[in-house]
């Protein structure tokens, strides 16, 4: 089936104005998208319906989330390690500590649960190649799936289940591995796209029914979607010079939720575009996969 660039912009949806507006997870039962903005240390709960938006305070850097089995909790990536939050109590239970110390410079980034439950946690280094990609599962284990990273991003997993993809920002690539759902390992890695002739970063992903990859670029100002071999189909041209992240939701599951930021822009810039780091929503002809929740029971 061919697919077009959607025929209408980007809608601007809630005057956020955060300063990294990140992690979009779209809750499917409630009709509720979650997000972060990781530098102000908020986890919001946006309800389209309503336009309402409320947030919880999460203490320090806050850059990923994942729904749970467990009704009521999120998975959250803090800065060094990984945690519940009680949405009814606004309670951080901690689960589990990275072993992040040895890199002050090194935090948590992008995360996702995969089909099978365990949730994939990327770290950001201001020293090159010094990320690293981690699984976390419920049993509470953690393996180290990736290394020599520097700005790991835009996690996902193809429609049929066979093909991971982790994007490096500074790389400016997107790589595709061999997913093995069993096991939960990733072999065989592949530049599937390659950006480095410009100067945009590929940011946050998702993925659609046909395996579309829709990509956020970073001082892009547009929306990427490649086709499943790496090829470009389009851009959407946003009015943000730095969208970072992107999940399908809505009732149908074809609307389109971008996070933006604010950060790094001057002054001046940000008076030049001042909806950056707002939230947008955009409507596709395309339909979204639905999110993959941690799979057990983190508490009462």
């Amino acid at each position: 089936m061919s697919l077009h660039s959607p025929t209408h912009p980007p809608q601007n949806i809630l005057d956020a104005r955060a300063r990294l507006g990140e992690g979009p997870v779209w809750d499917a039962v409630d009709q509720k998208l979650f997000w972060v903005d990781v530098y102000n240390h908020r986890l919001h709960r946006f309800e389209p319906a309503t336009g309402q938006n409320r947030y919880f305070d999460t203490g320090e850097v806050v850059s990923a989330i994942a729904l749970t089995t467990s009704p009521g909790h999120l998975i959250i990536a803090l800065k060094e390690s990984l945690a519940a939050l009680d949405l009814l109590t606004g309670t951080i239970q901690p689960l589990v500590q990275l072993d992040l110390s040895s890199r002050v410079d090194t935090r948590c980034n992008d995360g996702k649960c995969d089909p099978q439950g365990r949730f994939w946690i990327g770290t950001v280094s201001d020293t090159p190649e010094q990320a690293a990609l981690y699984r976390y599962d419920p049993d509470g284990s953690v393996e180290i799936m990736e290394t020599g990273l520097t700005i790991s991003n835009g996690l996902g997993w193809s429609p049929d289940g066979t093909t991971f993809y982790l994007t490096d920002s500074f790389q400016h690539k997107i790589f595709a591995y061999d997913f093995h759902g069993n096991s939960g390992t990733i072999t065989n890695r592949r530049v599937l796209v390659d950006l480095g002739q410009e100067s945009v970063e590929p940011d946050g992903l998702t993925i659609d029914t046909q395996g579309n990859i829709w990509s956020a670029l970073w001082d892009g100002w547009a929306i990427a979607c490649f086709d499943p071999t790496g090829q470009e189909l389009f851009r959407v041209k946003m009015p943000v010079p730095r969208p970072t992240s992107v999940t399908f939701g809505g009732a149908n599951l074809n609307e389109l939720y971008i996070t933006s930021a604010s950060v790094g822009l001057s002054q001046k810039e940000v008076q030049a575009y001042p909806t950056s780091g707002d939230l947008f929503r955009l409507i596709t002809g395309s339909k979204g996969l639905p999110s993959y929740c941690f799979g057990y029971d983190i508490g009462p």
